[in-house]
């Protein structure tokens, strides 16, 4: 079943985050995530608003997980980790 990686972002920092995005589609795209939404327009309807929104489908929870988890995408990741304030959450399809 299809699971879907959610995230809400507010970048601090572009040049870093740059880095980060850079390494991490690649990252994705090995663990079979394609992006559905990546920063679009957008109307913010409850909760902290972020600028950036991203929603990623993975063929499965266990897949997103382990992308989540790999070696490539936690390099992508310490470019974010002081460049962004970021909610991540990874819910599985229907």
């Amino acid at each position: 079943m299809a699971a879907y990686w959610i995230a809400h972002v507010t970048v601090t920092d572009e040049e870093s985050y740059g880095r980060y995005a850079k390494l991490a589609g690649p990252a994705i795209a090995a663990h079979g995530g394609e992006f559905l939404a990546r920063g679009g327009a957008y109307i913010q309807l409850e909760g902290p608003e972020r600028a950036r929104h991203v929603v990623t489908r993975f063929p499965s929870l266990e897949a997103a997980k382990a992308c989540y988890d790999s070696d490539a995408y936690q390099e992508a990741l310490s470019h974010a980790r002081d460049a962004s304030v970021r909610e991540v959450v990874i819910v599985e399809g229907v």
